[in-house]
């Protein structure tokens, strides 16, 4: 795409669409971008939102791309494992990897936010404007209608493309979907449980009330609690519940009253740490938790699909953002083709990205369920204690699923996918038949485990499943 002086129209200024219209304006497109809420750097919006994510490999991959590695990092804490808290309030750590350089780190959404919009608006290509609601996009025509929240006024914006970084909810692809004018398949589904943010607040001198360099878990079976740290000394506690399923549940934590005898019984510890809770419980909404996966993602040449708005996940494998701030890096490189038109960017950025978008959607649920039960089994922490052990003695040779997505960011998710679940049936096979303990030489086990995944993923590929 030789022809920069064109005009881009993003849908939506969070975290993919501020990154998106900084890398645009880097490659010299004009860009005019518009977002529905206040400006964040001027006011608080969290509002019972995630204010802190995990921020990984895939991720720095974009902040490399854009310049700013390095002032990212300044806002990063650095998780280097799972603190699982059992219901006596015993913990033990599980670390993400056996080789100490990787880890991921929790980051505040906001500041986060706030410094890709700074660097954008330094561009004299980007406009953006803040309280303009897209109402609908007319992708024949490449026009998006919006209001003004502070004029009350609709107004219609041109462009030569038209991108949507406008989240779960977003407005082009309801428009592809009620205009029926080509083949649009699109799917939600939403699992049984919710969640509602709650917090562990700092010391009064200022420090963090428990471990700091770890993502704390409460796993309880059908439910679980997590925690990530925050710069200022919090903690930004998630509630994962089911809406009407087990003795408790969302629909039934209706009282003061229950809500304590809930934390009590299931998280003793945490609540020693939460005097805020009941405030925080009845104030912060309850939040489902949904999948979305459509195609195509875009339209010709005028209009395309990113980040949530293509495939929204939920966050149980802490690559959400990661993976949007992947497709700004996997579209760059497709612009980087030097392809004739839109359109086959378009065409050729979804061939490459939708097949990893779908597998880190389908891992996502799998991490929901090994978090709130898995972790707490017992040849699950062998399993995992053999992972620790081999990433540690062979660190070029072995990597686990976890590793394989969260740390190795120059291979896709499907590939990452697909390999890994091969690996942990291939240990879990091994442990369970007795072939494999965690006290063998682990160059006898490495080899053992090689050869049962080559087995696993050869079957797999007679199958057809690969």
């Amino acid at each position: 795409m030789k022809d920069t002086q064109q005009n881009i129209l993003i849908i939506g200024a969070g975290l993919c669409g501020s990154l998106l219209a900084l890398r645009l304006a880097q490659r010299g497109f004009n860009v005019n971008v518009y977002e529905m809420r206040p400006d964040l750097r001027k006011v608080d919006i969290s509002a019972g939102r995630s204010i802190n994510l995990a921020f990984s490999d895939r991720g720095n991959k974009a902040m490399k791309l854009i310049g700013l590695e390095d002032r990212v990092k300044a806002l990063c804490i650095p998780m280097n494992g799972r603190m699982i808290h059992d219901i006596h309030g015993n913990t033990f750590q599980s670390n993400y990897s056996g080789r100490d350089y990787e880890y991921i780190n929790s980051i505040s959404r906001g500041d986060l936010n706030a410094l890709l919009l700074d660097e954008a608006e330094k561009h004299d290509k980007v406009n953006i404007q803040f309280n303009s609601k897209c109402k609908s996009v007319n992708f024949e025509n490449t026009t998006a209608l919006f209001k003004d929240y502070i004029t009350k006024k609709e107004f219609i914006e041109d462009a030569d493309v038209i991108i949507a970084t406008d989240g779960a909810g977003s407005a082009l692809r309801k428009s592809y979907y009620l205009g029926k004018k080509f083949l649009f398949s699109f799917s939600q589904a939403y699992l049984t449980h919710g969640y509602k943010e709650l917090s562990i607040l700092p010391k009064p001198n200022g420090d963090f009330k428990t471990y700091k360099n770890a993502l704390h878990i409460w796993p309880r079976g059908s439910f679980m609690l997590i925690a990530l740290p925050n710069l200022d000394g919090s903690f930004t506690v998630t509630l994962f519940l089911s809406y009407e399923e087990g003795q408790y549940n969302f629909n039934n934590l209706t009282t003061e009253e229950r809500v304590l005898e809930f934390f009590q019984n299931e998280f003793p510890d945490a609540l020693a740490l939460m005097p805020n809770l009941l405030e925080d419980f009845f104030t912060n909404p309850t939040s489902p938790l949904g999948t979305i996966k459509c195609s195509p993602w875009h339209y010709k040449g005028n209009t395309l699909l990113m980040g949530d708005a293509a495939h929204a996940i939920v966050p149980f494998y802490g690559q959400g953002m990661n993976a949007s701030f992947e497709d700004v890096v996997e579209l760059d490189q497709v612009l980087d083709q030097d392809l004739k038109d839109w359109e086959t960017i378009f065409k050729t950025y979804e061939s490459n990205r939708k097949k990893d978008t779908d597998a880190i959607a389908d891992l996502a649920i799998d991490n929901f369920h090994e978090m709130k039960g898995h972790v707490n089994q017992a040849i699950f922490q062998e399993k995992r204690k053999l992972e620790m052990a081999l990433e540690k003695e062979f660190p070029n040779e072995y990597a686990s699923k976890y590793s394989l997505v969260t740390f190795n960011e120059h291979i896709g998710y499907r590939e990452a996918m697909l390999k890994g679940r091969a690996q942990d049936k291939a240990i879990l096979n091994l442990l369970t038949d007795g072939l494999i303990t965690s006290n063998d030489d682990l160059k006898l086990v490495l080899n053992r485990v090689k050869q049962e995944t080559e087995a696993i993923l050869e079957d797999d590929r007679i199958a057809g499943l690969t």
